[in-house]
């Protein structure tokens, strides 16, 4: 999909189409969590710091906050798109999947190339969003020409020519070469992924491992016959170390646990669900182990949030023991997911948090909204006007654009804070 985060706010605010947005956290501390092909042309891009991205896109920028449920909902009507066309998706993420259509066995470009079309026509008409597709004769060719192919288009690679462009590729292009392994091949004086076919595949894997290496060096000469399959969606998804010296200071161990937390979260949003129960394990010096959990109100992707729970499980090695391991762990996945109302207050929980027995949940519930109190892409309703989202807000007034996926751009009307008619409304109705 196209900027899904941003196209999707584009498709359930009409005004938003065509202007510069950025999906993610409006604090100091917030990140781009995905943005516009009108933001990226002055360089923004996702996982920049939003300041940072704010800066490059000048007063033009517009920021709203994630809205997961809506992604989630979005996401759902284009993979059951495709399935009714493809029975077998091996899905990336929310955005991204994989199809392997029994009858392009065989076809020829032009063939591919009308199919590929009809898919693109049909996520369009089911969702009012676009995508780029690419295809070729393996996995890593058709993600390579899918990023060619953006933003709305398709890109068929043919065989006779996939040998000459993976050739001229960055090695970095390469799909499961990262900075590491890029450095390690700059060293040999290797930067195409020509020139690292053109390596004795005994040296590839010499040089960055192993199977892996000898894996990505059939990759960087076009030969990929993994199949496309269903993921076998996974019931957590953990991280856990072994220390080399005990733990046995409280400080150290929250500092291991935040590591822990953050090393699952990477893998949680490679998975593209939420969780909603945190999980820390921890093994003591004598093999013993023991395990607590805090099950969160919502499924959420947020780190600080999750990050948080774990850190409410924290029992200082003073009381449990010398540690030799910490793990923590993400359960209850769902693809459904409930962004925090007040990131700001998620990025305030203090880096100490005392012990479990002295401190009060970090996130126990979503906070109330206190009376008259809106913040910009906030989702509200009137009863005479409908749906609607917060445009800005201060000085005892709030400015709403009222407008869904079905109307267009709508009127913005300006009202007092406390006005008794404006509540807070489900994101979901932006859908139309």
């Amino acid at each position: 999909m196209d900027a899904f985060f941003a196209s999707a706010e584009q498709l359930t605010r009409p005004t938003l189409r065509g202007r510069p947005v950025l999906v993610g956290g409006a604090t100091q501390r917030g990140v781009v969590a995905g943005c516009s092909y009108e933001a990226r042309v002055y360089g923004a891009r996702s996982a920049m710091p939003m300041h940072q991205a704010r800066r490059l896109i000048g007063v033009s920028a517009v920021v709203v906050p994630p809205r997961g449920a809506v992604y989630s909902v979005l996401s759902g009507q284009v993979f059951d798109a495709l399935r009714s066309c493809v029975p077998v998706l091996e899905t990336l993420s929310f955005d991204e999947a994989f199809a392997e259509p029994a009858e392009l066995a065989g076809a020829s470009v032009a063939e591919v190339e009308r199919y590929c079309a009809m898919l693109r026509a049909l996520i369009t008409a089911r969702t009012g969003l676009t995508a780029s597709i690419g295809a070729a004769t393996g996995k890593q060719l058709a993600k390579i020409g899918s990023g060619l192919a953006k933003p709305d288009g398709m890109r068929v690679i043919s065989p006779t020519e996939q040998g000459e462009l993976l050739a001229s590729l960055p090695v970095r292009k390469l799909w499961g070469i990262g900075p590491v392994a890029e450095g390690r091949l700059r060293s040999l004086g290797i930067e195409t992924v020509g020139a690292f076919a053109a390596l004795p595949e005994s040296e590839a894997a010499t040089t960055l491992g192993g199977s892996a290496g000898a894996a990505l060096h059939r990759l960087a000469r076009g030969i990929d016959d993994r199949p496309v399959t269903e993921r076998a969606e996974a019931k957590q998804i953990s991280a856990e170390n072994t220390y080399e010296r005990d733990i046995v200071t409280l400080p150290d161990l929250r500092a291991a646990i935040t590591a822990m937390a953050a090393s699952a979260h990477r893998r949680l949003e490679r998975d593209g669900r939420a969780a909603r129960t945190v999980v820390l394990k921890l093994k003591k010096s004598d093999m013993g182990i023991v395990t607590r959990s805090f099950t969160l109100p919502y499924a959420t992707a947020d780190l600080t949030t999750l990050a948080a729970a774990a850190q409410r499980s924290a029992i200082d090695p003073a009381e449990l023991g010398a540690i030799r391991l910490v793990g923590v762990g993400y359960g209850g996945l769902s693809l459904v997911r409930q962004e925090s109302l007040f990131p700001e207050l998620d990025q305030a929980v203090p880096e100490d948090f005392g012990t479990v027995a002295d401190t009060a949940p970090p996130v126990e519930k979503q906070p109330e909204l206190p009376a008259g109190l809106w913040f910009p892409g906030m989702d509200v309703s009137h009863p005479e006007f409908g749906h609607g989202w917060v445009q800005g807000a201060g000085y005892g007034r709030v400015t709403v654009r009222f407008e869904t996926s079905s109307t267009g751009p709508g009127p913005a009307r300006t009202f007092p804070a406390h006005d008794t008619g404006l509540t807070r409304a489900d994101p979901l109705a932006s859908l139309g």
